[in-house]
């Protein structure tokens, strides 16, 4: 099998990921407060501490000689992680039974 057809496959299930943690956290920021502009500084450090650790492994796994799906795959892993770790901490306890 092309491994392009599974990193497309992740990035597509990352990008419904992703857009339910973008209405998680416009619901943080529309409550504002203290939590909210929390949450608006945090989001803009970790959207740069997650793009600078996707670009290191992926130069990292160039660098040693692996194919670029592979570099592909771990820094969509990396993108990955945060999103999920980001969903459950922004989704409300009386909804994580679900």
């Amino acid at each position: 099998m092309n491994p392009w057809f599974s990193i497309a496959r992740d990035a597509a299930r990352l990008a419904i990921e992703a857009q339910s943690v973008v209405a998680l956290r416009m619901t943080r920021l529309a409550r504002g407060g203290k939590r909210g502009s929390a949450e608006a500084r945090r989001m803009i450090v970790e959207k740069a501490e997650a793009l600078g650790e996707a670009n290191t492994a992926a130069a990292r796994a160039l660098l040693a000689g692996e194919h670029p799906s592979t570099a592909a795959d771990k820094a969509l892993k990396i993108y990955s992680r945060r999103v999920k770790r980001n969903r459950r901490r922004l989704t409300p306890r009386w909804w994580q039974w679900w």
